[in-house]
């Protein structure tokens, strides 16, 4: 059977703008919903008809993810029309995982049953936190209650439910955050992405940041917040399978781990990317950002990508590297030959890959893989630019 294939669609819309994201998210007073999905669905037909010109239009689609923006804001029917369209278009296998990302505010959680009816089958709710003194710092529409009755309805609807958090606030002590983490994991979900705050360019906080409006945990104290999440998730199932993601064992993000694991994925919509193996090698795609401008570009030309390149083969080590050292499984040098062309040891810098084996930062897998260790986790972000060549 040909490598299964994921779908990202980017809905590049929000109710409001948070002031830690530097994701490709717009504020409007109004959208023509149908005019954007329509164009959704040309940009995946527009690829459809590549890969079949390809001879690869049999390439079973193994997840579909909903992301943003606030794709919890498109029109349900527009959701359907989308999964419609590419399960069409593409085989898909018969435990298709289709993810949408949605927000805990009523006006949201209101049309989580119609989503269902769409097809979705895993909802993804971006909660941040249990406490509300944090979510008015975090710039969120709804407050905890909210929150919490927005994952109790989600559970009745979907056979998989995951939400995100955000840890290492100012000011946020350990103590705090093992009690609003339990809090969390009580709520039975299979699946928590956790994510240390961190500043972006470009975005509010890192205006605030600068000059000095707040700090946050840095050091020792960030590295106490981290391992206290992973404790806590281990008492309620959920293992750390990526350096930010926590799932019961079954539970894992099949859609994320295509990104990890390096597989081919398609991407539309506004500023979405994509890595597609075609007859002349690995091709990186990126459409353009700004919704307008996608819009009327896919409308007149049947997709917007302003940019594309053939990967090298160190291209294609680093990515696979950079992104397989965040798995718990870490890197298979198998694999990693297969897609890069290059063995692991031409990948990488032998003296720092010994360094990192002496130092416990990384280690080989009973099964031979190169994973980082949770000292090395702590530390992928300065260890891999010295690590890869």
């Amino acid at each position: 059977m040909p490598e299964p294939i994921a779908l990202y669609v980017h809905w590049p819309f929000c109710a409001a703008k948070c002031p830690y994201c530097d994701f490709n998210s717009h504020v409007r007073e109004r959208v023509d919903a149908a005019r954007f999905g329509a164009a959704l669905r040309r940009e995946l037909a527009f690829e459809a008809a590549r890969l079949e010109a390809e001879g690869q239009g049999e390439r079973p689609l193994a997840s579909i993810f909903f992301g943003g923006g606030t794709p919890s804001l498109m029109p349900p029917q527009v959701v359907a029309d989308i999964i419609a369209d590419a399960t069409r278009l593409f085989p898909p296998l018969p435990d298709i995982e289709i993810t949408l990302e949605a927000n805990p505010t009523s006006v949201e959680v209101s049309r989580l049953a119609e989503i269902r009816a769409a097809g979705v089958n895993r909802a993804s709710l971006g909660v941040q936190a249990l406490d509300d003194t944090a979510l008015g710092f975090l710039g969120r529409k709804h407050d905890a209650g909210q929150a919490i009755a927005a994952l109790e309805a989600a559970r009745g609807l979907f056979p998989r439910l995951s939400f995100d958090l955000i840890y290492a606030r100012p000011g946020q002590a350990v103590a705090e955050w093992r009690a609003e983490l339990r809090r969390a994991l009580a709520l039975a979900a299979d699946h928590l992405s956790l994510y240390q705050l961190t500043i972006e360019p470009g975005t509010r906080f890192a205006t605030e940041h600068a000059r000095g409006a707040f700090a946050l945990p840095e050091g020792e104290e960030a590295a106490a917040l981290y391992f206290a999440t992973g404790e806590e998730a281990a008492r309620f199932g959920l293992l750390p399978y990526e350096v930010s993601n926590y799932a019961k064992p079954g539970a894992e993000s099949r859609h994320n781990l295509a990104y990890w694991r390096y597989g081919d994925y398609l991407g539309i919509g506004a500023g979405a990317h994509q890595r597609l193996t075609l007859r002349e090698g690995l091709v990186a795609a990126r459409r353009h950002r700004g919704p307008e401008e996608w819009l009327a570009r896919v409308e007149a030309a049947g997709h917007a990508i302003t940019a594309t390149e053939i990967l090298s083969p160190t291209d294609r080590a680093r990515e696979a590297l950079l992104m397989g050292l965040r798995l718990s499984e870490g890197v298979d040098p198998t694999r990693l030959q297969a897609r890069s062309g290059l063995s692991l040891a031409e990948a990488v810098d032998p003296a720092m890959l010994a360094a990192c084996l002496d130092e416990d930062y990384l280690t080989w897998t009973p099964e031979g893989r190169l994973a980082a260790t949770w000292e090395g986790r702590l530390r992928l972000d300065a260890l891999l630019p010295a690590l890869l060549r």
